[in-house]
């Protein structure tokens, strides 16, 4: 056990993963599905018995019409479809049941997970707290510090903030300048035309910042790469886009209603009738537990 650490849960995709990955027969007392709570069951269990965190949050997206990305480009993350309603009750089913365990969730109803993510993580940092993220998403690699650890859990891949730079080419630090660049069609993020990631990072890795890069613009054709007049006229017609897309990729880490008072302890004291919440949940959505299993998960959440 490592009380100095920090672990913040982007949790959304191990949901959607489930929900893909695993059968939609499986249903609830009431006939709904809950594939996907199924699944997301078993990665929280894993994830609290092998690695035994001390201080836990998890950060949920929540479907937002206006949000802070989409109020600087409208068309951020349009193309997605929305999440069908069999689905969004599986994630209000999630997050009841980390209450009901007695773990932090949070999201914002502005801001995106990330962003509560990057937010707590600052907050905790001055503290000299070290984070590690559990996450799925590039973008979260920005985050990292010297000592952190960004950890697609399902996978067991680990980067931490020197395998970032060997794997995108660039620092941390430069992955939201990296992405402005090379854009993401993920997140529908335009970028600059025909420049990709690796052009991107060569072009940080020459110049250091977009902002250096775009004062630089001259720079760029005397550069030994290829076609690197052709890269100075595309930078020099796309600077505005660049700039745009920056305050997309870039992951805010200064939000007004993060919480930052919410304690993340995993391990406290439940009362009989919070037990007794809990097995009921588990009946409704036809997870059965021995006693056995009930004393572990009983373990688990009091330490």
């Amino acid at each position: 056990m490592t009380p100095q650490k920090i672990w913040l849960v982007d949790s959304n995709i191990y949901i959607f993963r489930s929900w893909f990955k695993i059968p939609k027969s499986l249903k609830d007392k009431d006939n709904n599905p809950v594939n996907a709570v199924h699944g997301f069951i078993d990665f929280v269990y894993h994830l609290l018995t092998q690695e035994q965190p001390m201080q836990i949050g998890f950060a949920f997206d929540q479907t937002l019409k206006e949000s802070h990305r989409r109020a600087i480009y409208p068309e951020y993350k349009a193309h997605r479809k929305s999440a069908p309603d069999d689905l969004r009750y599986q994630f209000r089913l999630c997050r009841s049941l980390l209450r009901l365990m007695g773990l932090a969730e949070f999201s914002s109803g502005y801001y995106e997970a990330d962003d509560l993510i990057g937010t707590l993580a600052q907050h905790y940092r001055r503290q000299n707290k070290q984070i590690i993220l559990i996450t799925a998403d590039k973008d979260l690699t920005q985050l990292i510090h010297k000592g952190d650890i960004w950890w697609e859990y399902n996978h067991n891949k680990k980067l931490d903030y020197r395998a970032i730079k060997k794997r995108f080419k660039v620092w941390p630090k430069q992955i939201a300048d990296l992405l402005a660049i090379a854009g993401d069609k993920a997140d529908n993020i335009p970028g600059v035309p025909e420049i990709g990631m690796s052009t991107a990072a060569q072009l940080l890795n020459r110049f250091g910042t977009l902002e250096n890069l775009i004062a630089s613009i001259p720079e760029i054709g005397k550069a030994k790469m290829r076609r690197a007049k052709y890269l100075q006229n595309l930078i020099a017609a796309h600077v505005e886009q660049m700039r745009l897309s920056q305050r997309l990729t870039k992951i805010v880490c200064d939000i007004h209603d993060a919480p930052l008072e919410q304690p993340l302890q995993r391990c406290r004291q439940h009362t009989q009738q919070e037990y007794q919440r809990l097995w009921e949940f588990f009946e409704q959505i036809n997870y059965p537990l021995t006693e056995t299993e009930r004393q572990q998960w009983i373990k688990l959440i009091t330490c």
